[in-house]
């Protein structure tokens, strides 16, 4: 199935990497979490494009985007707004967005800004804001990012020769198969993409990026979501615990939760089969030609009690 590149213009002149594949409504558009450039998609993404038109887009500095004119235009907000940039440059007035880790607070800002162009969500693996909080449920990153932080600001060059010669590094990707993923299910070249795509990040424009996500809440947003939702959690998810996708399908009207068994942070490339079945499923359930949208304000949850494996 033929793959298109295409660019789209930020609202501040940077130059944003966007792809599409396959053909049919509705458009669906996927959006990363910080410091990836797809990897994730791996499998979600040919199986929706046999059916779905699916845009994929780069964050401003990642993949194949350019550097932001403005350094410090890296926020949640500014992603929000440059995903709302892709779908004008695609010609597309509504899509469904699926977001993974911190791409889960950026389409949910972009519904904030623009609901009437949104026809789903579909939030994978994520919280509504403040990650670095919640991280492996300890205060150990909120307590060490300002630190952390505040070394790459003052030492820029130093954190990019480091960041290129340790993360895209064998030691990396068997700590993160030992103790991050469950390694039965993942595919070792797919983490190698993942540290090579985070090591190609400038470590300042990562570290203001993370600031920012850790910074921002969506949280009393939530309650004004008015359109179909499916929530997806990883059930071993330490970087965003489950509970919190919980927290979200109770805030959100009328919103659905389906827990990925045994899934960890990158659930879509550990149970890629489970996942595209809810995903496929939601979308011909939600937005049929005759199914009525949810009506604004709270309504009953939607609660799916069964893990799929």
């Amino acid at each position: 199935m033929p793959r298109t590149a295409h660019q789209a213009i930020a609202r501040d002149g940077t130059q944003l990497h966007w792809t599409s594949i396959g053909e049919g409504a509705p458009t669906i558009v996927l959006t990363d979490g910080v410091g990836c450039a797809g990897f994730v998609w791996r499998h979600l993404e040919p199986a929706l494009a046999r059916q779905h038109r699916v845009l994929h887009w780069n964050y401003r500095g990642h993949g194949k985007s350019g550097t932001p004119r403005e350094a410090f235009r890296v926020t949640v907000d500014d992603c929000a707004e440059d995903l709302l940039a892709v779908l004008d440059a695609a010609g597309e007035e509504r899509a469904v967005l699926v977001g993974h880790s911190m791409g889960v607070q950026v389409v949910l800002e972009a519904h904030r800004r623009a609901p009437e162009r949104i026809q789903a969500l579909v939030l994978v693996c994520g919280a509504p804001g403040r990650p670095i909080d919640t991280f492996h449920d300890s205060p150990a990153l909120k307590l060490a990012f300002p630190f952390a932080r505040s070394a790459v600001e003052k030492h820029p060059l130093l954190a990019r020769v480091l960041f290129k010669s340790i993360i895209p590094t064998d030691f990396a990707v068997e700590f993160a198969m030992n103790f991050e993923v469950d390694r039965t299910r993942v595919d070792r070249a797919d983490l190698v993409r993942y540290f090579e795509d985070l090591a190609a990040v400038d470590p300042l424009l990562f570290v203001r990026m993370l600031a920012s996500a850790g910074e921002h809440d969506s949280m009393d947003h939530l309650a004004d979501v008015d359109v179909p939702t499916l929530i997806l959690a990883g059930e071993r998810d330490s970087f965003t615990p489950m509970r919190l996708s919980g927290a979200m399908q109770r805030a959100i009207p009328g919103s659905e939760l389906h827990v990925l068994a045994g899934g960890s942070h990158v659930a879509p490339l550990e149970c890629p089969g489970a996942l595209t079945e809810q995903v496929e499923g939601f979308l011909s359930r939600a937005l049929a030609p005759r199914a009525e949208p949810p009506r604004r304000g709270r309504a009953p949850a939607r609660r799916t009690a069964r893990k799929s494996r």
